[in-house]
């Protein structure tokens, strides 16, 4: 039987604390692998998510950082070095909220969040992150993405300015440290069923209906194709920007 045995590395997830990373971190965790639990505010459900991962016999951290900061984010690697050694994989997912409205309308802020939470956030995890890598000769670079980047929907502008941004940067960075057996890829979720729809449902039928597996996929999906990412599975796959969306978006050839 094929399994996905991650003991002995050490993953670094941003936004462990939201809908998506609490899931990837415990899916991580769940196959092996330390994880530190990055947050920018949200302590609390952070430290929950390592008492989970820490009961159900696995090993955790939480970090504080802002990861549009190059000072903040290269001590956070500091401080993971020094509980739990040098990263072999970094799942870079957090990005800024804001609301979505179209472009004429939407505050020139939200486009420089977006730019710092999405590019700069890519490139500082990289160059906090990859040397250490470089050295070992291995390593996974995999980020979040959106089914939204394809989509260029209305009031989307701000988002996917940066999502693109992100694409852009990690196509390259894929290609410049390929060599040293790092992988660089990217998951793309469609509108997922997490904790926030679970406890209260809305109307999602005119998603739905345009979706070709008619449902929507959950959380947990998105982990999974995180966790193969991660996995010697994936030893030969970098590059790639991977829809988790049931079909909604398909990238051509």
């Amino acid at each position: 039987m094929i399994g996905i045995d991650l003991s002995g590395k050490v993953a670094v997830v941003t936004g462990a604390s939201g809908e998506l990373g609490r899931v990837i971190s415990r899916t991580l965790a769940e196959a092996g692998a330390s994880v530190a639990l990055h947050y920018y505010s949200n302590a609390e459900k952070a430290e929950a998510v390592k008492d989970d991962i820490v009961a159900a016999g696995g090993k955790a951290m939480t970090v504080q950082a802002d990861v549009s900061d190059k000072d903040s984010v290269f001590a956070m690697r500091d401080t993971v070095k020094a509980e739990l050694g040098d990263a072999d994989i970094i799942v870079n997912n957090a990005v800024q909220q804001y609301d979505w409205v179209n472009v004429l309308e939407q505050d020139e802020a939200d486009f420089q969040s977006q730019f710092d939470t999405c590019v700069m956030h890519n490139l500082l995890m990289a160059k906090a992150f990859v040397p250490a890598m470089i050295e070992k000769k291995a390593g996974r670079i995999i980020a979040t993405n959106t089914e939204c980047t394809m989509q260029c929907g209305t009031g989307m502008a701000a988002y996917i300015s940066g999502k693109g941004g992100q694409d852009r940067l990690l196509r390259v960075l894929a290609k410049e440290i390929g060599e040293h057996q790092i992988t660089v890829n990217q998951v793309a979720p469609g509108w997922m069923i997490s904790d926030s729809f679970r406890d209260e449902p809305i109307d999602d039928s005119g998603y739905v209906k345009n979706v070709p597996l008619k449902r929507r996929g959950e959380d947990q999906d998105i982990a999974n194709a995180v966790l193969f990412f991660a996995s010697d599975l994936a030893s030969f796959i970098t590059g790639v920007y991977l829809p988790v969306c049931g079909g909604q978006v398909m990238p051509s050839i």
